[in-house]
C-alpha cells in the first residue's frame, strides 16, 4: 500500500506542536498596524460625516425659517383656505360606511317618493316581497297561432314546418321565425 505524503505525523496538528524559540507569531499573519490604522481612519470618517451631515440639516432648518417669514404669495394671505376639487379622501372611513347603510336600510324600510311629479312612491321592501309573491311576476302571454309564420303554434310544430322554423335572435329563443 502506498504512503500518503503527511505520513510522518500521526495526526494533522503535530506538525505545530513543536514550535522553533523566539517565534511568537507567523508572520504571514494579517499585519495588525495596518488594521489598527484602518479602524482609525474609519472612527474620524463616520465623526467627520456624522457632524458634515448635522450642520447641513441645521442650515436647511435655518433657511426653511427665513423664508417662512418671506411669503412668496401675499395676495394669497388675504384669502381663506380653498379645498381642491373632488373627489377628496373619506375623513372617517368607519363612520361614512355606517352611516351610508343606515340611509340605505332607512330608504328599503320606509315609505317614500321616488318621483312626486311622476307619482311613483317607495314601498318598505317587506311589504314590496309580500305583494310580489301574492301577484307574481309579470310575464308575457303566449302569441296566438295566428301570429307565428305557417300557423304554428307556440307550444309545438310538427312535420315540414319543424325543420322549416328556428328560434329568433332578437326574442333569445322566445319565438321562431322561418328558416332562410
Amino acid at each position: 500500500m502506498a504512503q500518503h505524503h503527511d505520513a510522518a505525523h500521526a495526526t494533522p496538528d503535530d506538525q505545530y506542536l513543536n514550535t522553533t524559540e523566539g517565534s511568537g507569531h507567523e508572520h504571514t499573519d494579517a499585519n495588525v498596524w495596518l488594521i489598527v490604522q484602518f479602524a482609525i481612519w474609519l472612527f474620524v470618517s463616520a465623526v467627520l460625516t456624522h457632524g458634515l451631515m448635522w450642520g447641513m440639516f441645521e442650515w436647511f432648518v435655518k433657511d426653511r425659517t427665513q423664508t417662512a417669514a418671506n411669503i412668496e404669495f401675499p395676495l394669497a394671505v388675504q384669502q381663506e383656505r380653498r379645498l381642491p376639487a373632488g373627489p377628496r379622501l373619506q375623513a372617517i372611513p368607519a363612520n361614512e360606511i355606517f352611516e351610508f347603510r343606515q340611509r340605505e336600510n332607512a330608504e328599503l324600510r320606509e315609505y317614500g317618493w321616488v318621483d312626486r311629479n311622476a307619482g311613483t312612491v317607495r314601498i318598505p321592501i317587506d311589504q314590496a316581497k309580500e305583494l310580489l309573491l301574492q301577484r307574481g311576476l309579470p310575464s308575457r302571454a303566449a302569441a296566438p297561432a295566428a301570429d307565428l309564420p305557417g300557423g304554428a303554434t307556440s307550444d309545438s310544430t310538427t312535420g315540414a314546418d319543424a325543420a322549416a322554423m328556428m328560434p329568433a335572435d332578437s326574442s333569445s329563443g322566445r319565438t321562431m321565425e322561418r328558416r332562410r
